[in-house]
């Protein structure tokens, strides 16, 4: 694993945390976790991973979410989907169980707006905090701790929580009550859709002028059509390289539940599924890996 950037943290009391969910994100924030100074303990779905973030990072590794948790201040995760996070939370051997009263769960999977809500139910109950917290920036964002963090929940355990996710982070925003933050998400990937399709066919449309397209693109990202995907997709589009960053499958399974949270509040997606039209294409070409821009390999078969 690369290693990452490191952020200092000062606690007067350092606070026990867990972190379940060792995948491409995970990994490295809770890297960040255990280099800032935190007491940490990991937990993975296959165990092989987690003995290997410990022996990179130190901190120590538990069997099952339950055990993971104990004594913890604070338990982040960073899972799959809508029912990866149902299972470690409330499910057998789940977070949950070994939660003690008062503590803090911080969610940094993609969810829907409505397993968000559920799950913080699960945790009221159980006297426990809840916060949906995805995340944008990719890997590499979260290698260097500069994630931009979208929150929903009770301001209170917000406050408490910030501190730990500041040690990955460089923008960490509550922006309502539980599922606000995957509702934001969502607005996220609605935009980053849009602009990769967009920065697809300009680029396409460039090539084919005969245009220097490196020259352009630098050009181009010093006025009003700059964006985070220009600057940092632009150069691999040119240069056809796509096995890296976020994957298909992935955009598929966010755009998938920002349709479902459209047909609950009737808002009209036309753009958003076309591209996601154009995300199934290369689904079906075997390249469902490939990171996002390869929307661009549509076009230059044409």
């Amino acid at each position: 694993m690369s290693s990452i950037a490191q952020k200092t943290y000062t606690a007067t009391t350092p606070l026990k945390v867990a972190f379940l969910g060792l995948g491409a994100m995970g990994y490295p924030m809770a890297g960040h976790l255990q280099r800032a100074g935190f007491d940490v303990t990991v937990y993975n779905r296959n165990p092989a991973k987690a003995q290997t973030w410990v022996e990179e990072f130190g901190g120590r590794s538990a069997t099952n979410p339950s055990l993971a948790v104990q004594g913890a201040d604070i338990v982040l995760a960073c899972v799959g989907n809508d029912d990866s996070l149902r299972e470690v939370t409330y499910g057998e051997n789940g977070a949950f169980q070994g939660m003690k009263i008062d503590s803090i769960f911080v969610d940094h999977t993609t969810t829907s707006a409505e397993v968000a809500k559920e799950v913080a139910a699960q945790a009221q109950a159980r006297g426990l905090h809840f916060i949906d917290a995805p995340v944008s920036g990719g890997q590499a964002g979260a290698i260097n701790g500069v994630l931009t963090v979208m929150c929903g929940g009770e301001e209170s355990a917000f406050n408490r929580a910030k501190p730990v996710i500041d040690t990955f982070a460089r923008s960490v925003v509550l922006l309502g009550p539980h599922g606000s933050g995957q509702l934001c998400k969502m607005v996220n990937q609605i935009c980053i859709a849009g602009l990769v399709q967009g920065l697809a066919e300009a680029i396409a449309f460039g090539e084919r002028t005969g245009l220097d397209m490196k020259q352009v693109l630098d050009v181009v990202s010093k006025g009003a059509a700059q964006s985070w995907q220009m600057e940092n997709r632009g150069p691999t589009m040119l240069q056809n390289k796509f096995d890296f960053g976020f994957a298909v499958d992935w955009m598929r399974k966010d755009l998938g539940l920002v349709f479902d949270e459209a047909k609950r509040n009737g808002a009209k997606l036309p753009v958003t599924e076309l591209v996601d039209s154009f995300y199934a294409q290369i689904q079906a070409n075997g390249n469902n890996r490939m990171d996002t821009s390869s929307l661009i390999t549509l076009l230059k078969k044409a």
